[in-house]
């Protein structure tokens, strides 16, 4: 789609609490290139980013909201596309520890009263199926439960930041426009996610704001394709270098742009690129204080289209900073609390990964519960610990009250969409004797006495239903 918005002021608007981020498949899924293959990589590109909004924002104290729309614009996908589509910009979202809010659909009428082609014949268009809705509604229900105060990651190595400025949309014009595919930013980021290292966007303009390098160990960065719209981020950019951040630099000075009438040119400054700039303040290549400047001199978009580009940028930057704690992975994993978000990575030769444990997906409607999950090349999970759960409530589709749980019984009301499928998982030491629903009993309810649960499934209405489970 080629879209870019300069968005850093908005980490110093006043009057601002907080901001919605729009990551929807339309944009996710463009194509765009990594080790010489143009592809859609829809989570990868979510991950970048909601990652990338997430950045602009850290260190003001203000609050984000993300939005992953179950479906998307273009009304011609079928509803097996949207689903997988889905899961992989949800999941992306989920992966950013930072934010714990969400918007959880922008037009809930074009999802449960629109009709879109069928997985079996996209000729026939079809309403939301009824697994979905279920799915929609389990998952709306936990994305209420994501402030966790335990997070922690399971996956390869973390404090990895890739610059990226408001310029990126100021070189899209021609002559000599910057690249369509954006090969100067995914050239530098894309090799970290596939190695299943959550790297992040990091707004160049937002660096001079106290604290907003913190966490940081390895910056990689270019003005290949962007450039610094002013010389204040210079110094901020060597104080952290020299304070034990290792700054991987990758350009060889080759952007027409650098020759345009701009700071690091006028007004006494007489500098062929800003990169030069930068370097000065730095003060050398190599060790620096107590961190490190490395020079690669190469173009980020000709990274992103060779067949080995990743692989031999990956292995420079490791070398580039040796006590940087190396760790790759064949998937990105994150623990918030009792729920485990993970995604495997194709395009990968680190070793597949698997968790083990008691686990419930809430990506599956039936909510089965599972003792192995493999975390294959385009595997997406949004998985509760059961090892880790302690309250009766454990997944249910639609919002669920809670009135009552004592030994002898557990009340609630539950409510959702409605003419769509009810599910509702419980902890439960004992078989019920009975199940109600709205004082009618109900036989629909199965019990597994080696885990401990028990899911009783209804039909939802728009207004609350009491249940009532007796031991």
């Amino acid at each position: 789609m080629g879209i870019v918005s300069p968005q850093s002021s908005l980490a110093r608007l006043n009057g601002c609490d907080g901001y919605i981020a729009q990551v929807w498949t339309g944009t996710a899924r463009e194509a765009n290139f990594y080790q010489g293959t143009k592809k859609e990589r829809t989570f990868e590109t979510a991950f970048l980013e909601y990652g990338s909004m997430q950045n602009l924002v850290r260190s003001t104290g203000r609050e984000v909201w993300y939005l992953a729309d179950p479906i998307e614009d273009n009304p011609d996908h079928d509803w097996g596309d949207y689903r997988r589509n889905y899961h992989s910009t949800l999941v992306a979202s989920l992966l950013q520890p930072d934010v714990s809010q969400y918007e959880v659909m922008p037009w809930p009428e074009r999802i449960f009263n629109g009709k879109y082609p069928s997985e079996l014949d996209p000729k026939v268009r079809v309403p939301i199926p009824e697994a979905y809705a279920t799915e929609l509604q389990v998952v709306i229900h936990a994305l209420k439960d994501m402030k966790q105060r335990h997070v922690r990651w399971a996956s390869g190595s973390h404090g990895i930041g890739v610059l990226v400025s408001d310029s990126l949309m100021f070189q899209r014009g021609g002559p000599s426009g910057s690249d369509n595919e954006f090969g100067h930013f995914y050239g530098l980021a894309m090799p970290f996610v596939k190695r299943g290292m959550p790297v992040q966007p990091v707004q160049l303009e937002n660096v001079t704001l106290p604290g907003y390098l913190k966490g940081l160990k390895l910056l990689i960065a270019s003005y290949d394709g962007q450039k610094p719209l002013t010389p204040d981020v210079h110094p901020a950019l060597a104080a952290w270098v020299k304070a034990g951040g290792n700054l991987v630099f990758v350009d060889n000075d080759e952007d027409p742009y650098n020759a345009v009438r701009e700071w690091w040119n006028q007004d006494g400054m007489s500098y062929k690129n800003p990169r030069q700039h930068l370097f000065e303040l730095i003060g050398g290549l190599g060790r620096v204080g107590k961190g490190s400047l490395t020079w690669l001199k190469d173009r980020p978009g000709e990274i992103s289209r060779r067949r080995d580009g990743g692989t031999v940028l990956a292995e420079a930057v490791r070398q580039a900073a040796p006590g940087f704690a190396w760790k790759e992975s064949s998937a990105l994993v994150l623990r918030r609390g009792p729920y485990v978000i993970a995604s495997g990575m194709d395009e990968t030769d680190a070793p597949r990964k698997s968790l083990r444990g008691r686990f419930v997906d809430l990506f599956d409607p039936e909510l089965k519960p599972l003792g192995k999950v493999e975390l294959g090349p385009g595997a997406r999970h949004f998985l509760i610990d059961l090892a880790k759960w302690t309250r009766p409530v454990v997944a249910c589709a639609g919002s669920v009250v809670e009135l009552s749980s004592t030994p002898d019984e557990w009340v609630g009301t539950v409510e959702g969409i409605g003419g769509t499928q009810g599910v509702l998982l419980l902890r439960a030491a004992f078989r019920p004797e009975r199940v109600l629903v709205d004082r009618i009993r109900t036989r629909e309810f199965s019990y597994d006495w080696t885990r401990g649960l028990l899911w009783v499934r209804f039909p939802l209405k728009d207004s609350p239903q009491k249940v009532r489970v007796e031991y």
